[in-house]
Parts: structure tokens; C-alpha cells; sequence
């Protein structure tokens, strides 16, 4: 008789252990099917606009805000989230051939892609096979490659798409390795997402060195007409 309390006692603590992993389970569950069951949408050129004016809205003045701001002309056709990166390259930017043919200029591109790693810096270089042609790539990240070694590679030869992460294109730009002047096309990979389902714009670090380099001079171009800003 005097044992059955303690089985009591050593029974009920269990039950309350198993149901609190069931429910942790259960919670862990709904959150990916969340995840998993909305749909994408497709990127648009509001989405960029808001974001910047979130960004800046707290510790600008109106006139500094309006300065930074972009207007539906300075974008390019978005992805419909049903193109390859090829033919959505071919899309916005059917003239490529001439406009690689003309680029002569030293470190410069005239197309840059912003993404969120150097992984995705790859895959990306990957796809974009059928639209390049015989045009020159440079990896733009920080990943293995020594900022001075891309700084040689654009001194020296002429390239025509850099691919890489907002960090160390701004880094680049800052260091006067990188002369955004040729440049005529900026795009941003969107609408991707990695494993934790994150795209580029969710994670902080990404999102704010993406802003950083726009607002350094990106923008600028862009009201000016110079640079056109794709959402792939």
C-alpha cells in the first residue's frame, strides 16, 4: 500500500513529459505545413519599395526618403515564378549580344546579380549558360576568393556579369575595385528561398547589406536611368 503513491507520483510527471513532446511535435509540425502550403508570390517591384521605405522611414527626413525613392520605370519585368534563369535573362534583356560585344571597359559589368551566398553565386553562374554565350562571368563573394585577387581580375581584364553576395560587391564598390558606371542591369534573386525556407530579404545580415550597396549608389543610377533593377 505504501508504494502505490509513489507510483503515482513516478507515473504522472511522464505523462506530462510525453504530452508536452507530443504538443512540441504537433507545433513543430503546423509551422513547416504553414510554410509549405503558402503558395509563393512572385516578387514585384512594390515589395522592394516598401521595404526601403520601411527601412529608411525611421531616422530620414522627407526629402532625404523622396531621394530614395524608386519608381515602377527604374524596374524591369519581374519573374512570374515561372521562368529559368536563362530565359528570364533573355526576357529583360534581349539585346544582350550587342551589349557584350560594345563593353570594353575595365573593372566593370554590365549586368551584376545579387544573391544570398556563394553557393547560390554557383548555381546561379550554373544556370545562366544558355543566355551568356561566350561573355565573361566573375565571382563576386567572399567565400575562398581574396578581395585583392578580384580586384587584379577586373583591373585587368574586361568582364560582363559579376555574380556574387551584396557584401562584398559593396565592399568592391567602396574599395574602388568595382566602377558601377557600365553597369546597366542590377538583379536581385528574389523569389529564391533556402532550406529554412528564407529568401534573400529574410535574412538581416543579407537584407541589410543589400540596402547598404543600394543606397550607396545603386539608386542613384536608377533615377537616373542608367541601371535597371530586376526581381528574378
Amino acid at each position: 500500500c505504501a508504494l502505490q503513491p509513489t507510483e503515482c507520483f513516478l507515473s504522472q510527471p511522464e505523462v506530462k513529459q510525453e504530452s508536452a513532446v507530443k504538443a512540441k511535435r504537433r507545433k513543430k509540425k503546423k509551422i513547416s505545413d504553414i510554410l509549405e502550403k503558402s503558395a509563393p508570390q512572385p516578387g514585384v517591384p512594390a515589395d522592394l519599395q516598401n521595404l526601403l521605405s520601411q527601412h529608411f522611414g525611421e531616422n530620414r527626413s522627407v526629402i532625404e526618403i523622396e531621394e530614395l525613392k524608386l519608381s515602377d520605370s527604374c524596374f524591369l519585368p519581374a519573374n512570374d515564378l515561372t521562368h529559368s534563369f536563362s530565359s528570364y535573362l533573355k526576357e529583360i534583356c534581349p539585346k544582350w549580344a550587342k551589349l557584350r560585344k560594345n563593353h570594353k571597359e575595365k573593372k566593370s559589368v554590365v549586368m551584376l546579380v545579387i544573391c544570398s551566398s556563394a553557393l547560390r553565386s554557383l548555381e546561379l553562374i550554373k544556370s545562366m549558360t544558355a543566355f551568356k554565350g561566350d561573355c565573361k562571368v566573375l565571382k563576386l563573394f567572399a567565400k575562398h576568393i581574396k578581395i585583392k585577387e578580384q580586384m587584379n581580375m577586373l583591373e585587368k581584364g574586361v568582364f560582363h556579369i559579376g555574380v556574387g553576395t551584396p557584401g562584398r560587391v559593396k565592399a568592391l564598390v567602396e574599395q574602388d575595385g568595382l566602377c558601377l558606371n557600365s553597369t546597366k542591369y542590377m538583379i536581385l534573386d528574389w523569389n529564391w528561398r533556402d532550406q529554412k525556407l528564407r529568401r534573400m530579404m529574410d535574412i538581416p545580415e543579407i537584407k541589410k547589406e543589400t540596402i547598404d550597396l543600394l543606397e550607396m549608389s545603386i539608386i542613384r543610377l536608377c533615377r537616373e536611368g542608367s541601371v535597371k533593377l530586376g526581381l528574378f
